[in-house]
């Protein structure tokens, strides 16, 4: 009866100990919390302008999948970062939610911010959600894909032009 009592408390001992290491982690690797450090930076570099860092956060043949076809290389980023910033220097990643682990980090956020009226975005005021995935490999972002909310997109669309009147003839246009 003592060795089974024993063997319970160590048993009991061990589980709760890992438990309670677990919690302290945050249940993250130190790959995963050094993957949401990078997307972190780079979310600064956005709002900040400061590219500085980017070399040392993602590979050489870093992948951006964007609306306007694949862009290769640490100096896309960079040359993406100081575009948004000259855009909207008051550009906000105000984060919703992330998930990470060794190899993906998933971001949600909210942006806000005022556009020049440059980037076919409308001049003024605007708000719009985005959600963030990028793959990473030995420490260093390898792939990002960014997704807008369609009505976010709509809203950032120029204006349709004018019906055309339908009493016009061919030979008047």
């Amino acid at each position: 009866m003592k060795k089974f009592l024993f063997s319970l408390s160590a048993v009991s001992i061990l589980l709760f100990t890992s438990c309670g290491s677990k919690k302290e982690s945050g249940g993250m690797s130190d790959a995963a919390k050094k993957n949401l450090e990078v997307v972190h930076t780079v979310v600064n570099a956005f709002e900040t302008g400061d590219v500085s860092k980017i070399n040392d956060l993602v590979s050489a043949d870093f992948l951006d999948h964007t609306d306007k076809g694949d862009m290769v290389g640490p100096d896309s980023l960079k040359a993406a970062v100081t575009m948004m910033h000259k855009m909207d220097s008051t550009l906000k990643f105000n984060l919703v939610k992330e998930l990470a682990d060794d190899e993906y980090v998933t971001a949600w956020y909210k942006l806000t911010g005022t556009s020049d009226g440059s980037m076919g975005m409308p001049k003024g005021p605007f708000e719009m959600s985005s959600i963030d995935v990028v793959k990473f490999k030995d420490g260093k972002a390898i792939e990002h894909w960014s997704f807008l909310e369609m009505a976010d997109v709509m809203k950032m669309m120029p204006p349709p032009p004018p019906p055309m009147d339908p009493t016009m003839k061919m030979e008047d246009k």
